[in-house]
């Protein structure tokens, strides 16, 4: 019997996902971040010193448990093969385009979600770009859009970046050769084991259910297909549970932690991040599960997400966060690499797309 085949039970491992989440906010992660792809991401790309931003560097477990609970279900389900040879340069560059935009918005799509849940307005506003980013995609998918196949590779390749993250994470466990925030964000974390057990718990069911937050929006607008619509409102909906009995709901504009009310920028981050999952096949979490799963492409993506969060910092094109003294909000690099990464994904969708393809 599939534990995944209908509505209902894809709601149920969407609560399971979202008791995961919950989890590591209770231990200790910060309460509206819990397991933002994107942030995590940034902050290892701080630990292993891409960046100097002193309050977002650690090298989060949960990224590494998230890939290796994706790795493990798909051996043990004869899913894992490894692939490649699709456009990789440009899914690199992708990758690097996808995290400016999450960090202009101060997050992933997950965390967008989970910021709702919280009340956060800007969030909902946000969610308008990302909307409108998959949307844009989807449209150049219709026009026949595609990077290539991807082709059987050697199986070493699909082991080469999970390896490298496992070995990341023991040098951060036993060593103090890693960077590691003393304030901010990056010192608000839960312990090493729970925030591992939370990605494994976290990737398997990601892994099993096929979970996208821009594979959601796209499977709508291309197929009126609404399963990963299911798994992400139960996750929704164990967030709101969450932060309505902590009392940490708050319907508010302004205020919100590790947020800006930027509203213009807020659209056009998010709209980045849903158009480049939609060329890439996949959110940030999707990128991770791929690659758990054997997918080169997806590894290479993930490289040029680590390695663009670091640039985002080095080069001032990250959101600061609302303060009592500032708006916060993208300064002016950030604003011109926005219009730039909107610029590049119209160019490389036109690009690559040849003809027009009818979905039923």
């Amino acid at each position: 019997m599939s534990l995944t085949d209908n509505k209902k039970k894809l709601l149920v491992w969407g609560i399971v996902s979202g008791l995961a989440a919950v989890m590591l906010a209770l231990s200790g992660n910060p309460k509206n971040m819990a397991i933002c792809i994107a942030c995590f991401i940034r902050d290892i790309a701080g630990s292993v010193g891409l960046h100097k931003a002193a309050v977002v560097q650690y090298f989060r477990p949960e990224i590494v448990g998230i890939v290796l609970g994706a790795m493990i279900l798909a051996l043990i389900n004869k899913e894992f093969k490894v692939v490649g040879g699709s456009s990789p340069i440009i899914r690199f560059f992708l990758g690097m385009i996808m995290i400016i935009g999450a960090l202009v918005f101060l997050g992933c799509p997950t965390r967008m979600v989970i910021r709702m849940a919280a009340g956060d307005i800007p969030a909902w506003i946000g969610l308008i770009g990302f909307i409108g980013g998959v949307v844009t995609g989807s449209y150049f998918i219709r026009q026949g859009f595609s990077l290539g196949r991807s082709h059987k590779q050697p199986e070493a390749g699909g082991y080469v970046v999970p390896l490298l993250l496992v070995v990341g994470l023991i040098i951060a466990a036993f060593t103090t050769v890693l960077f590691a925030s003393e304030s901010g964000p990056g010192s608000m974390y839960a312990p090493l084991l729970i925030s591992l057990i939370g990605g494994l718990v976290f990737g398997a069911i990601a892994q099993k259910t096929r979970m996208c937050f821009g594979g959601m929006f796209r499977d709508i607008a291309l197929l009126k297909n609404f399963n990963l619509f299911s798994i992400v409102f139960g996750f929704f909906l164990t967030m709101l549970v969450y932060n309505i009995v902590t009392k940490n709901f708050s319907f508010q504009m302004n205020g919100n932690p590790i947020a800006h009310a930027q509203h213009l920028w807020n659209i056009l981050g998010l709209y980045i991040v849903g158009f480049a999952a939609v060329l890439l096949g996949g959110c940030p979490l999707r990128q991770l599960i791929l690659m758990g799963q054997g997918n080169t492409d997806s590894a290479i993506t993930f490289v040029g997400m680590l390695l663009g969060a670091g640039l985002a910092h080095r080069a001032s094109l990250a959101s600061a966060a609302q303060t009592t003294e500032a708006a916060g909000g993208p300064g002016l690099n950030g604003k011109i690499a926005t219009i730039v990464c909107i610029v590049i994904l119209f160019a490389v969708a036109v690009w690559k797309s040849q003809r027009k393809v009818k979905y039923d």
